[in-house]
């Protein structure tokens, strides 16, 4: 298995070098290893390039298999020492930004005062990247819209609201609520992720087009952007919450929600350590902002 767990810090990191070090081996040993799965299976794996490591197509083939023998394996692992407590573990999530940004941290920090050898792997992206992790196996559950992705296992956490973000001196931020039509006439940069957004499906129900410039998937670009007067935008309540950004910030009528959510595929197959902590996010989704 350690070979296994070789191969994926190579990809996750795209280079030997930086693997060895993360997982304490010479950088020799890391070749070997890599070396003798493709023996065994008999194909050639992974490619160097001047861009770094990466999967041949025959290498991209197995990856997924690999990683779900791997999750299998680590699984076995926490099972087994679950039957003594909840004693070690890891965690793999993919989330949103605004999630990552504003949610995990605390609640990280607060489940590893119960369990202080319980690992986080945290991945940020996009909806569409999340749920390729999840197919791939390569994280045990995502922290996203529910809107998205169907065919997984749902549990709503929070509804957050998408608030209308504009350059200070705007003359909309003279109204406290703003009518969605009010908002299609200046250049518009869209918070988009695996082809799906928010805004744009409440503009669609509204019968609206807005005139979208720029498509953007980070918020502090957005509002990096907003701010410097290049446009308008509408993102999640939480980006709102801790930024120093010299942008206004305004509820839009209708109102538009985005209902976040642990996404998942079944939870009696996840590690003891992901169950304990899906758990301990229901338990404390009233804590929310």
């Amino acid at each position: 298995m350690n070979r296994l767990l070789v191969l994926e810090t190579i990809i996750q990191m795209q280079s030997f070098t930086k693997a060895a070090k993360v997982l304490g081996y010479t950088q020799s040993s890391v070749s070997q290893m890599v070396a003798g799965l493709e023996k065994e299976f008999g194909i050639q794996i992974l490619k160097r390039s001047r861009n770094g490591v990466s999967l041949t197509a025959e290498g991209a083939e197995i990856y997924p298999l690999i990683i779900q023998t791997l999750r299998q394996y680590q699984a076995l692992q926490e099972r087994a020492a679950a039957l003594t407590g909840l004693k070690t573990g890891t965690v793999r999530i993919g989330a949103i930004t605004s999630v990552s940004c504003y949610w995990l941290p605390e609640l990280f920090k607060s489940f590893k005062g119960m369990y202080p050898n319980i690992e986080f792997v945290l991945q940020q992206g996009d909806y569409g990247m999340i749920l390729t992790w999840l197919k791939n196996g390569e994280i045990d559950f995502g922290l996203m819209t529910a809107n998205y992705g169907e065919g997984f296992n749902k549990v709503i956490l929070h509804t957050t609201e998408m608030k209308a973000f504009l350059p200070s001196g705007h003359p909309l931020t003279k109204l406290d609520q703003i009518p969605l039509r009010k908002l299609t006439s200046d250049p518009f940069i869209l918070v988009e992720g695996g082809g799906y957004a928010e805004p744009i499906e409440a503009f669609q129900k509204s019968g609206l087009l807005p005139n979208v410039r720029y498509r953007i998937q980070d918020d502090y670009t957005i509002m990096s952007m907003v701010e410097a007067g290049l446009g308008i935008s509408v993102l999640s309540e939480l980006v709102a919450s801790r930024t120093n950004f010299d942008v206004q910030v305004r509820s839009v009528e209708p109102k538009i929600e985005r209902p976040v959510a642990i996404i998942y595929r079944d939870k009696a197959t996840l590690p003891i350590a992901s169950q304990h902590f899906i758990d301990f996010l229901i338990q404390h989704k009233k804590e929310l902002l």
